[in-house]
């Protein structure tokens, strides 16, 4: 039963102050601040829980940075599209495990204790369902249990190329599926992360061009997990979606399911003014990806309406260009200082730190339905420079704006530590497997 001091500890409404924590069984059953230290308490100077990365394509982090060169004169998400399918023809299960456990370590070391995997290439490289067919989640949830990240799997449904019934086309064969075949992929991933602690699973339609409205119902009844769906990211979507409906898509997914606390709305970057207010009510979850919304030139998604409108945000680290938890909250502030010329503009009367770090861990824990005693924390080095004489909020405001990952120590995961001295325990090993794979995949 392992116990924590903590001279400073962020809660979940307030910083205390000399905290003694027991785990027991991964998960923290005693906090108690104003503590003494006691003999085999494991101390650090200062503590907070790790935050959620409530949206991974794991395998993209394999193809990071091979789509910065301009496919003709204008370059656009759709010409990304099409470079990510022709990375992903080749990517066997073995492959699968090697980058998503890459991925995985950076996670860790960059704050982040518990992904989020949309997780959609489901078959073989020909199209053809694997034997098992949860053959693609079971190599995600091996890299999970190596390198030790809280796993929400969220298996994709993906059944068309575009509004209306479109054929898919021959670059997302790996993904398709039919509803009956989806159900045992669902049951055969619940098997897959069976052995990993706290695993989750939910559901994904994988956004309203690739589901018909038929199955986008019926979806969300066969898991009690959560329901993520990718909706209104890019603007040629909105258009093709009122061409389709009559209505933008945010508009259509309210008025046609039945949107609650269970779902998260990845991107909804391209909202009206009414379609914010309406989605916020529901109590669904904004998962915003500001680096990889900003790599991929999808817009700037409407944070101060949002927040204004009492909407819940977490982050996620996308399509894995670049891992960083603190670097997601920094980029989604700077996006909003940049459109409205002004400072702090999600701050209230507080901290832009403090709100962008607790918004983001409450709504990544209820998007992932990830338990809320996990004994999952980041230590910060008390010496980094940009941390000296910060104290409380401030504390918050430095790692976000001024710190980065740079000033995470280590990180532990159902108090089991994962990262020391800002590497993860298994970097070494997990990194030349990486390389061997990168290097057969790419040469």
């Amino acid at each position: 039963m392992p116990t924590f001091f903590f001279d400073r500890w962020l809660s979940p409404s307030e910083w205390e102050q000399a905290v003694r924590i027991t785990v027991t069984d991964g998960r923290i059953v005693d906090a108690i601040p104003n503590a003494t230290r006691e003999s085999g308490d494991e101390h650090h100077a200062i503590a907070l829980p790790g935050l959620p990365n409530l949206h991974s394509h794991a395998f993209q982090r394999g193809m990071a940075g091979l789509a910065e060169h301009a496919e003709g004169s204008v370059d656009s998400f759709w010409t990304w599209r099409e470079a990510m399918y022709r990375f992903v023809d080749r990517l066997t299960p073995d492959d699968l495990h090697a980058i998503a456990a890459m991925a995985q370590v950076e996670m860790l070391e960059g704050g982040f204790t518990r992904v989020g995997e949309f997780h959609y290439l489901h078959h073989a490289p020909d199209g053809t369902p694997y034997a098992d067919p949860a053959a693609m989640a079971v190599a995600l949830a091996a890299a999970a249990g190596e390198t030790g990240i809280g796993l929400t799997l969220l298996p994709v449904y993906y059944a068309q190329s575009g509004f209306g019934g479109a054929a898919p086309t021959h670059g997302q064969r790996r993904f398709v599926y039919g509803l009956d075949g989806f159900a045992r992929l669902l049951d055969a991933s619940i098997s897959a992360v069976s052995p990993l602690p706290d695993a989750v699973v939910g559901v994904a339609p994988h956004s309203l061009r690739a589901v018909t409205p038929t199955d986008l119902a019926t979806l969300p009844t066969l898991t009690t997990g959560p329901v993520h769906i990718h909706v209104a990211e890019q603007m040629k979507e909105v258009d093709d979606c009122i061409a389709w409906s009559g209505a933008r898509p945010v508009e259509w997914l309210l008025d046609h399911a039945d949107v609650d606390p269970r779902w998260c709305l990845v991107h909804a970057t391209h909202m009206t003014e009414i379609e914010t207010e309406r989605a916020a009510r529901t109590g669904a979850v904004a998962g915003l990806c500001p680096i990889t919304e900003a790599n991929l030139g999808d817009g700037i998604f409407p944070a101060v309406e949002w927040q204004a409108a009492g909407g819940r945000f977490g982050i996620g680290s996308d399509s894995n260009m670049l891992i960083d938890a603190t670097e997601e909250l920094r980029l989604l502030d700077y996006g909003q200082r940049l459109t409205r010329r002004v400072r702090n503009p999600l701050a209230g009367r507080g901290s832009s730190g403090a709100r962008l770090y607790r918004d983001a861990l409450a709504g990544g824990t209820q998007a992932l339905a990830a338990p809320g005693d996990a004994a999952d924390f980041m230590t910060l080095d008390p010496n980094h420079p940009a941390l000296v004489g910060r104290d409380g909020d401030a504390l918050l405001d430095a790692l976000v704006f001024a710190a980065g990952r740079g000033a995470i120590d280590g990180v532990w995961r159902r108090g089991r530590q994962v990262v020391a001295g800002g590497r993860h325990v298994s970097r070494d090993r997990i990194a030349e497997r990486y390389r061997v794979t990168l290097s057969r995949l790419l040469a």
